[in-house]
């Protein structure tokens, strides 16, 4: 069993007939996958379960079904969360920092004796380029257990000893203690990423979770049960729930009861629907949501490393990033030789298959999804942009026409009243305004409901410093973008999110801290 899943009979004499000695891989992203549609379950305490119904999961390069997924119902969402609470009093609950911390590493080893098979699996569910899902997703992944194992072992907490009012004194020392169940909802843009994110967090201060995947990318969050089950993590303590959010797992999940948190990445309107769904249990939340990133670039910039930066910001894994810079704000008098230097490499990007090393820019994540985006390239030019280059589709001459894939795009020319510099699109896509002050960008940068993140570009380093701290935002760069230390705090302002993320913040999250008071 590979992934969770599992082969119809008609379909597996197939493949006995024609391969007799092959295993069925997790997701060959070589080509087509034909007539094999594997069906990807739930895993609920150490075991792989059909759910009531199943949905599609599909290929976005060719828009082809590659496997059935199985969605939970609120039952089997009960059961996932009991059997959590059952594994808080067994083993799990009774391992030392130490030994949790040895099994979270052997959870990354897991992941990397099975790399090839989470790229694959990435890979089909997202359509991302191979090399990015093999140089930034599953390394990342590993990585993630790997530093909060370590950070745990290491974790301190404060204690103070103070007099008391007849003149002897008192200690008071901190102890950390898990939340209990973690309920975990995980986006689809970088699935394997933010689910480790995560889970790795929270197992290593002792919790369990239920995860509810994005319906778009079950296969990494299912694959990683196996890693699990390799790693010796006891059954109950990673269970899986698929399916959808209203009226299907995610709104189970979050409303059950005995679910003592809820941590989300996604959407800022699906954040504010869960704060609905916990609010009558009270429940903690720590939210990574939207964003409508701004970019800074100062005339004496670094002209050629700041044209490199935002391609990359602007269009990696095809600005489906909550990261990704959809505002660039540059000064006048290299604006237009900006604005042509980005539009060159735009148009340079390569719309390949996701298993062609020369890729660049994969295709959005599903149909509904490019529709979004097409909306807003619509809407851009009833708005009055000028389109530098792109706000189509790509004609590319297989059977990549069948699949999400758009046209890299830059506008100039909207006001900042403009929906589409205002509204998150999430796409490969970017509007340049020029600016005459340093207040001027600053003012404009800032002007919006999100807070997540901004670049600044310039070779004045108290320049950076200065715009840098007056940035609304959660994470500033400078002269740099997506350069991440997992120990920093990492989130957002406004509606970009609750709480920080990294390092110390994610285990005081999935912590309860409880203060000891002796009387000496």
């Amino acid at each position: 069993m590979h992934c969770g899943a599992t082969w119809s009979n008609d379909r597996a004499d197939k493949l006995a007939r024609r391969l007799p000695r092959l295993q069925p891989p997790c997701y060959d992203c070589r080509g087509p996958p034909g007539d094999l549609v594997k069906l990807i379950q739930n895993y609920v305490d150490g075991r792989f379960v059909p759910g009531k119904r199943e949905f599609a999961d599909v290929n976005p390069a060719d828009g082809t079904v590659i496997a059935q997924v199985t969605e939970a119902d609120d039952a089997q969402v009960d059961e996932a969360v009991h059997a959590a609470r059952r594994a808080l009093r067994g083993e799990w609950g009774r391992l030392g920092v130490r030994e949790r911390a040895a099994r979270l590493h052997r959870v990354a080893d897991a992941i990397e004796k099975r790399f090839e098979c989470f790229v694959q699996a990435e890979v089909g569910d997202t359509g991302k380029p191979v090399s990015l899902a093999s140089k930034l997703d599953v390394p990342r992944a590993a990585a993630n257990f790997r530093v909060f194992a370590d950070l745990v072992k290491m974790a301190g907490l404060e204690s103070f000893q103070t007099e008391t009012p007849d003149g002897t004194n008192a200690l008071n020392y901190a102890v950390r203690k898990p939340l209990g169940v973690v309920g975990v909802i995980t986006p689809w843009n970088l699935p394997l990423l933010l689910l480790t994110w995560k889970v790795a967090p929270a197992l290593a201060c002792g919790n369990a979770v239920v995860v509810k995947p994005s319906e778009e990318t079950p296969a990494t969050t299912t694959l990683l049960a196996e890693a699990m089950q390799d790693a010796g993590i006891p059954n109950g303590v990673y269970n899986v729930v698929h399916g959808f959010g209203p009226g299907s797992a995610g709104e189970f999940l979050t409303k059950h009861p005995d679910v003592d948190a809820v941590t989300f990445t996604g959407e800022s309107t699906t954040g504010a629907a869960i704060m609905k769904s916990v609010a009558p249990t009270v429940k903690p939340v720590s939210f990574e949501l939207g964003g409508k990133n701004a970019a800074v670039v100062f005339a004496d910039c670094n002209f050629e490393e700041a044209v490199n930066g935002l391609a990359e910001a602007v269009f990696l894994n095809t600005g489906q990033v909550c990261l990704c810079t959809e505002r660039i704000y540059v000064e006048r008098k290299i604006f237009s030789a900006f604005v042509e230097a980005l539009k060159q490499k735009a148009e340079s990007l390569h719309s390949g298959w996701p298993n062609d090393a020369k890729t660049d820019l994969g295709p959005l994540i599903s149909a509904q999804h490019r529709e979004k985006v097409l909306s807003y390239y619509r809407l851009a030019r009833e708005e009055g942009a000028t389109v530098v280059t792109g706000g189509g589709v790509p004609k590319l001459g297989d059977n990549r026409d069948n699949g999400f894939y758009v046209q890299p795009t830059i506008y100039t020319g909207l006001p900042e009243s403009a929906r589409c510099v205002k509204e998150e699109i999430f796409g490969p896509v970017c509007h340049i305004t020029p600016f005459d002050s340093e207040e001027e960008a600053i003012a404009m940068a800032n002007d919006t409901k999100y807070g997540l993140a901004a670049s600044i570009w310039t070779g004045n380093l108290k320049r950076g410093h200065r715009v840098a701290h007056q940035m609304n935002v959660g994470i500033t760069w400078v002269n740099c973008w997506f350069l991440r230390d997992l120990r920093t705090p990492f989130g957002g302002a406004g509606i970009s999110g609750i709480g920080r993320e990294g390092g110390m913040h994610s285990l005081n999250f999935y912590s309860e801290l409880n203060n000891v008071c002796i009387r000496l």
